[in-house]
């Protein structure tokens, strides 16, 4: 691994598996100062000390970035142990309220919307500040194929995902002066503990469907997002900004 984050220090929201656990650990390997936010303490207490054992640098935070003065504290943490931010993938996300928008209680769709949108927005509220005072840096939002499409059944999830990309570009022209750039990808099915979660009864069957779809012919795996988030997170990314990034199979080219 090179040296790319030597240190720097980067913060992973939803940090604890799937995407940003591959992140974390592609980042701290490559020299990186490694914040991780998640909701479960004790996941993410194991993980920051499997880090440092690896001969990385890591440090947890338990947090809901749905809740703003938390999304805050996040930040200030990160600072306050490390003395600067100079990145953060903003990794937090799922579908929580499933089914026809005719069916969908008012509460599931603004928790819906909370945890895939809300929480980006206090991300990014409170994020940017901290990578101004140090001199500039890089946000990567995980946004989904389905903000730029839509499913049957999905529509909370496809909105907070669009919004996402609408939020991300915005936010980009902010401070697309500030030696700060802002990304957001757009990923395909990614062989996560989340999406195991939801494949039913039927495991198998949801896998070989989930894979039929992509063009590639296989759903992604962790780490080969983490290796993109690594590149967009990085100097060798510094044209790149204000871009949804297709990382997806070839879903959105069919």
């Amino acid at each position: 691994m090179s040296a790319r984050f030597a240190e720097k220090v980067i913060l992973i929201t939803g940090a604890t598996s799937g995407m940003g656990r591959a992140a974390a650990e592609r980042i701290a390997a490559e020299g990186g100062h490694v914040v991780l936010a998640a909701r479960g303490k004790d996941a993410g207490d194991a993980l920051a000390a499997e880090l440092r054992s690896a001969g990385g640098e890591a440090t947890f935070v338990p947090t809901d970035v749905t809740v703003e003065a938390e999304a805050a504290e996040l930040v200030r943490q990160a600072v306050s142990r490390y003395g600067r931010l100079d990145g953060v993938f903003n990794n937090v996300g799922a579908a929580t309220a499933v089914g026809a928008v005719t069916d969908v209680e008012g509460d599931a769709w603004h928790a819906d919307l909370a945890l895939n949108l809300g929480s980006v927005f206090f991300g990014l509220k409170h994020q940017i500040p901290a990578l101004r005072a140090a001199g500039g840096g890089a946000i990567v939002n995980n946004a989904s194929v389905l903000g730029v499409t839509g499913q049957a059944g999905m529509a909370a999830y496809s909105a907070g995902k669009h919004g996402v990309l609408g939020l991300t570009r915005s936010a980009a022209l902010d401070v697309a002066g500030s030696g700060i750039r802002i990304n957001a990808l757009v990923t395909g099915g990614v062989d996560t503990p989340l999406l195991r979660g939801n494949m039913g009864p039927s495991p198998e069957e949801s896998l070989r469907a989930a894979e039929a779809i992509h063009p590639i012919g296989r759903i992604g795996q962790p780490e080969e997002i983490a290796a993109f988030v690594a590149f967009l997170l990085s100097d060798e990314a510094r044209f790149i900004t204000g871009a949804a990034l297709a990382v997806d199979g070839g879903i959105t080219a069919a």
